[in-house]
């Protein structure tokens, strides 16, 4: 049984953490403060693992928090040594706790739990913040890793995003609409015109090919090697789908998911939670070829028209890489205008095609480019929205061979 001394100093160290938590981007209230002390004190914890578990029921209520209460349990009862200590109030006897390195989000983690404890800290880290920004902020924001971003950072990027999404390069389609250049005379509205005047003098008008922006198809990777971009790619997909009308999104990890209502959803929060809600299967495994092959089946014929372009985002390391790859990636890249393959590892100098799921994709794109930054998304919306890229896949495979 904790005393009340005991008690004091566990809700204290509790709340604390769901502070941090908060801080950190993951939505914790007072009734979830409450609702862990009484788990913690009801399930009668006994080892490390018992005791993440327990306030994971309690504090993580999407997918997409599971990362950042993980590297805020790793660092705070790493670095704090409350591990130790909170579970000596329930148990006579812990193990110690173990170190382990961070992981992705441990930097904007690591800001919300340390942001407040000591001013002189906050006042050096402000000052180098205010050194850093003075020479270019915007640059050195557009040219940061995503996985290596504060939480204000991300909420920069966000906003940055809205303005990166541009027109893309129009192309014809078989109807005709009026047009000042036209090769073709449109009767009626001619004649229409012509009886303004009472038919004295005609004024020609013409029509002529009707040019319309092309669909985009966005198949995401949602998988574990994936899980520190997926979020705020949806953001960017999100700010797509909120400009332009025709734009499809499925997410795939193990499996293939179709959430382009989900993110017709007026809020990026909304939205994204309902993107959540719907993926059974965030942050798991990786089977590339069997989520193509459900997507060629199901929904190719239902998307891919009017020369749309597809923007495949994943890191390519499949789960059971075989032939059935090649042949999947080969049948969506003939049902496609272009396709483009986005990879966050192409921000690593010394990348190398060794895997064999990216050496079976890579003779079957159209462009090879990395997405890492607001700086290379920025590249990619200038390359669609000029109409092509420079990106050759086969000219890097020549190049790193």
């Amino acid at each position: 049984m904790i005393d009340e001394q005991h008690a004091g100093r566990l809700a204290e160290n509790i709340l604390y953490f769901a502070r941090a938590l908060r801080a950190a981007g993951i939505p914790v209230g007072p009734g979830a403060v409450l609702d862990a002390l009484e788990a913690l004190k009801t399930a009668g914890v006994g080892t490390r693992e018992d005791f993440y578990w327990t306030l994971h029921a309690v504090f993580v209520k999407r997918h997409e928090h599971t990362i950042l209460f993980d590297q805020a349990f790793r660092i705070f009862f790493r670095r704090r040594g409350y591990i130790d200590q909170l579970m000596a109030m329930m148990m006579p006897q812990a193990p110690a706790a173990v170190p382990q390195a961070p992981q992705a989000g441990a930097t904007r983690v690591h800001e919300a739990f340390y942001s407040g404890l000591d001013d002189k800290l906050k006042k050096e880290r402000e000052i180098e913040l205010d050194a850093r920004m003075t020479v270019s902020d915007r640059e050195v924001l557009q040219q940061k890793d995503f996985a290596q971003m504060t939480s204000a950072e991300i909420a920069a990027a966000k906003d940055a995003m809205k303005r990166l999404v541009m027109p893309l390069a129009e192309v014809r389609t078989r109807r005709l609409a009026p047009h000042i250049h036209g090769h073709l005379i449109d009767i009626r509205r001619t004649l229409r015109a012509s009886m303004k005047g009472g038919g004295d003098f005609i004024d020609l008008r013409f029509i002529g090919p009707k040019t319309k922006p092309p669909p985009i198809v966005a198949l995401l990777d949602i998988s574990g090697s994936m899980s520190q971009y997926s979020r705020i790619f949806l953001h960017f997909l999100h700010a797509l789908t909120d400009a332009r009308k025709r734009v499809s999104t499925f997410l795939f990890g193990t499996r293939l998911s179709n959430v382009t209502r989900s993110l017709r959803e007026r809020d990026p929060d909304d939205a994204l939670a309902a993107c959540s809600a719907a993926v059974p299967d965030w942050s798991g495994g990786t089977r590339i070829a069997s989520s193509l092959r459900a997507f060629n089946k199901l929904w190719a014929r239902r998307v891919l028209t009017q020369g749309a372009i597809v923007l495949l985002i994943t890191d390519g390391l499949e789960r059971d890489a075989d032939d059935t790859l090649g042949f999947e990636i080969d049948r969506l890249h003939r049902s496609c205008r272009r396709l483009i393959w986005l990879n966050p590892l192409l921000r690593f100098e010394g990348f190398e095609a060794r895997a064999r799921g990216v050496r079976a994709m890579l003779p079957h794109v159209d462009e090879f480019r990395p997405i890492h930054n607001l700086e290379s998304m920025g590249e990619l919306v200038a390359a669609l929205s000029k109409g092509g890229g420079s990106a050759d896949p086969k000219a890097w495979m020549q190049s790193v061979a």
